[in-house]
């Protein structure tokens, strides 16, 4: 199977998601006989220290292992998007990437507009990761309302811009375009 040029993979929390976009990317490169690129978007909050989150990045790079070439790109995720449109990427993810965005005030218009331009361009493929965060309870805070329906509303984007979209739970890919 020819991975489409750009590959939203959606999922809860666990589901395999990453697990299996990290496969899609790494076929890619290694049809291409080039090295993947993992765009990572967490930034770690040195006011509060996470042990759970950092015990996740721990995982998360063990599985990659040095065959990746790893970027993190927090908040300039469009401009590390853009400054490899030629070598297959993972994008993980979109968001943690809208989380800080979110908590620095940024331009959502500007910046969703500026991801769009980014996979507009893409030359290689391009697999992004995101949470489905769109099926549980109604967050009880107005911050969590507004992250829950921006979320929602940058899936929606993101998946109109994809030639493949994926839903993975209990690591089960569901092909739901492409």
């Amino acid at each position: 199977m020819t991975l489409p040029l750009r590959t939203l993979v959606l999922g809860g929390a666990r589901s395999g998601k990453s697990r299996h976009a990290e496969a899609l990317v790494w076929e890619a490169a290694a049809a291409q006989g080039a090295r993947p690129v993992y765009l990572a978007t967490f930034r770690p909050w040195d006011a509060a220290p996470d042990p759970e989150m950092d015990e996740r990045l721990r995982l998360h790079r063990e599985r990659r292992g040095d065959a990746w070439t790893t970027v993190e790109a927090p908040v300039d995720l469009p401009d590390a998007l853009a400054a490899r449109a030629s070598v297959p990427v993972l994008v993980d993810c979109l968001t943690l990437w809208l989380t800080n965005l979110l908590l620095d005030d940024a331009d959502l218009v500007a910046a969703f507009a500026a991801l769009d331009d980014a996979l507009a361009q893409r030359a290689a493929p391009v697999v992004l990761v995101a949470n489905e965060v769109g099926l549980g309870l109604v967050p009880e805070t107005p911050l969590g309302r507004r992250f829950r329906d921006q979320a929602g509303f940058l899936n929606q984007r993101v998946a109109a811009a994809c030639e493949g979209v994926v839903f993975v739970a209990a690591g089960l890919p569901l092909h739901l375009k492409g």
